[in-house]
Formats: structure tokens, sequence, C-alpha cells
């Protein structure tokens, strides 16, 4: 159940092709989940084509409920404001909680560590896959995908030579921190390296889950309304930066880019704001150079959490050797 919009799903899938049984640690995290979309009393199964899903015996509900009932919807009629509010605010408190463990582990490695958003039908994939073309020579590059359904988006992703963990989220709307983690489990992440998380197209609930990344990129097509910042402005209010696509299809359509731009900064003053074509690689160059920026920040962030945890590491040899003095 999912408090921004009311959305539920009993049955979330990740698609490794090489996913291993979850070891005991990690099914327990799922049958015993701490948040929404993994409910109570559910198990791993592993289909014929490979990929794995959790489903619920018995009826439970996240709530402790004995079946699914009004509560699953936050927008039930009749809900008590405050009853809301307390789950939203549950809810969120526990995929932040897991967001900061996912934010360490990519602060650990020098990830760099990316949130794509958008409305579906942004060219967001065909964006992600002509920037992996770009610069995978450069540093690793892996990739989760989310969508309700299919693995066609971690297929394309895949067949330009880079690994890539499927997330079907059925009848959720969003991914979050829960399922980036799972994700991460059939991943092989490199120090210095860059994650693309290709959330579901969805300009409202990605909004409010924070999955542990650097930076929420949105994706604007010169196809959908300028006025879209307005409309959503939770959205651009959260993201870092934002990428106007398909300007090569600016001519024929309606669009004007700069009124766009400028009523994105009206929601998140100082938005960065690039303009690009993922058909015909317009505006890639400062696309790209806005990644090396990122990837040489992450990579600074762990040599100095190194560092750090070395000069903390000689202060406790020299504690000890007082303290052996004394003794």
């Amino acid at each position: 159940m999912c408090t921004t919009c009311g959305c539920g799903s009993s049955e979330v899938r990740i698609d490794a092709k090489t996913a291993e049984v979850p070891a005991a640690h990690e099914r327990a995290a799922v049958t015993q989940p701490k948040y929404h979309h993994y409910r109570p009393g559910g198990h791993w199964h592993r289909h014929a084509d490979g990929t794995w899903h959790s489903h619920v015996h018995g009826g439970a509900s996240p709530h402790g409920d004995a079946a699914p009932g009004p509560l699953d919807s936050a927008h039930a009629a009749g809900m008590a404001s405050a009853r809301t509010i307390r789950i939203e605010e549950d809810i969120l408190a526990k995929n932040d909680a897991i967001a900061v463990q996912n934010r360490r582990f990519f602060a650990d490695r020098g990830v760099f560590a990316l949130n794509l958003v958008s409305s579906p039908g942004s060219g967001k994939t065909t964006l992600l896959v002509r920037t992996i073309e770009a610069w995978s020579a450069r540093t690793p590059v892996a990739v989760i995908e989310g969508d309700q359904q299919t693995a066609r988006d971690a297929e394309r992703v895949r067949a330009v030579g880079v690994p890539a963990v499927q997330i079907n989220t059925a009848k959720g709307c969003h991914l979050d921190a829960q399922m980036v983690a799972h994700a991460l489990t059939h991943l092989e992440i490199a120090d210095d390296s860059v994650l693309f998380i290709e959330n579901v197209g969805n300009l409202v609930c990605p909004a409010a889950f924070d999955l542990g990344e650097a930076h929420k990129v949105v994706i604007l097509s010169v196809t959908e309304g300028e006025d879209k910042p307005l409309k959503y402005p939770d959205m651009f209010h959260a993201a870092d930066l934002l990428l106007v696509n398909k300007i090569d299809l600016a001519p024929h359509v309606d669009f004007d880019v700069a009124t766009a731009i400028a009523y994105a900064r009206r929601v998140r003053p100082g938005l960065e704001a690039i303009v690009v074509s993922a058909r015909t690689g317009a505006g890639f160059g400062e696309w790209l150079a806005w990644l090396e920026r990122g990837v040489a920040a992450a990579k600074e962030q762990r040599e100095g959490n190194i560092e750090a945890l070395r000069r903390r590491i000689v202060e406790l040899e020299g504690e000890l050797a007082r303290r052996s003095e004394r003794a």
C-alpha cells in the first residue's frame, strides 16, 4: 500500500537472470517485512524462466489485519486523517532508514547512484541506453530497472553489455529503498562506478521515496506539456537535474523549452537543466560532463572515508599502546 496514491502490491518480482536462492537471512527480510511492499507470510519462489517473486500465504496485510481491507488504501473513505498520517510517516521512516544503508553502501564503494524519474514515454530508457554506450568505456556501469511488468527494459540494457536487474512492482507505482537493497544482492557493483536506477514511469510517488541515490534526475520530453513542473511540483522539487529530452522533435511540437525550464526553476530555484536528444546525441557532451563531475565526487568521498578510517585505526592503536604502558 502506497500512502501517496493508495496503490498496493502483494507481489514483487526481481529478474536477475543469474540469481541464486536468497540466503536464509535474506529470505527472512522478505518473509518478515518491515516495509509495505513485502507482506507478512510471503515466500520466495523461482519460476522456470529464472525470475524470483515473493507472495503472500493466508491473506495477511501489512498492518496485521486478518485480510486486506479498507486500510489497504490510504485514501479509503472514512479513514481518519491521523491514521493516514501515522501510516505514511511509518512507511516513509522505514524506507528512509533502508535508504541510509543503501547510501552508505554506495559511499563505501565510490558508486555514483542516480535515480532516473519521469512520466511514461519520456524516452528514459532510450536515453539510458545511449548514455551507457557513450559512458561505459570510462567506468563500470550497472542498472536497476523498475516497471510494473515485463523485463523488456533490462533486456535492452543487457544487450549493450551492462548488467541489469529488473524489478517488477506489479500494482506498485514506484521503487522503494527495500527493493533496491534486494536488487543490489544480485549485482556486482564495482568501486568508482555508476549505478543507474530507472524508476517506474510516474511523476508522483517516486518523489517521496529516497532510494539512497546521490541525485534524482527528472526527464521531461518536448512531447509533453511545458507546464509539467507546475502540475507535478514535488518531483521537480526533489530533483537535482532536469534533462529536457527529444529536442530533435522541438520543431514539430508546440513546446517552449525556455518556459519549461523557467517553470521547473520556479519550483526548484537553481535547478540545473540540460537539453538533450537521446536519438541524435545532441547535448550529450554536457550530460556526460555532469556525470564525470558526479563520479569524481563519489570517488573522492570513498577515498576520504578510507583515509578517515586509517587515521582512526592509528588513533586506536596509539590508545591501546598507552593503556599497555600504564598497565
